[in-house]
């Protein structure tokens, strides 16, 4: 399976953005820019996903990639959503850890929402106009998502992101 890498949607963003040698970069690449910033976000969460729950070794098992297509954007809103209160409802409580995700997963939730909401203005609403300022901004946002999600305690990211894959009942 070939897994994106998220820092290589990063790169891509950034180069969409550049400045090109007359004018500022067009609507179109500072959009994409945006787009990828929030993907490198949501592909680095399947990833963590699949490679906890199928593991690493496994990548081209066809088992990773029914875990890494399994999550979709509204499973990884409601959680994070979740994730970012104080208080989970009962829903996610049961099966969220004792003392709560903490500082980290709360700031990567609360980054992975905003950059998804950022990224669905992007692709959809016509009547804005982002800035190449909008798109560094997110670029910088994500890479410092990425590192937050990376170093979470093992026990709460794995908790994330069991209640990511697996509907509480």
């Amino acid at each position: 399976m070939a897994i994106l890498n998220p820092e290589h949607l990063l790169e891509q963003a950034e180069r969409l953005i550049a400045r090109p040698r007359a004018g500022p970069p067009r609507q179109v690449d500072i959009r994409r820019a945006i787009s990828s910033a929030y993907y490198a976000v949501l592909h680095a969460t399947l990833t963590a996903a699949a490679d906890e729950f199928v593991g690493v070794s496994l990548r081209s098992d066809r088992r990773y990639g029914l875990v890494h297509r399994s999550v979709d954007h509204r499973a990884l809103a409601d959680l994070c959503a979740e994730a970012v209160r104080h208080h989970t409802s009962p829903r996610f409580a049961r099966y969220s850890p004792d003392a709560g995700f903490g500082a980290g997963l709360q700031a990567f939730a609360a980054v992975a929402l905003d950059l998804q909401e950022k990224r669905i203005a992007a692709d959809y609403d016509p009547m804005i106009r982002v800035r190449t300022a909008d798109a560094r901004v997110a670029i910088d946002t994500a890479r410092v998502a990425l590192r937050t999600l990376a170093a979470a305690p093992d026990d709460r990211r794995r908790s994330f992101l069991a209640l990511l894959l697996f509907r509480s009942r």
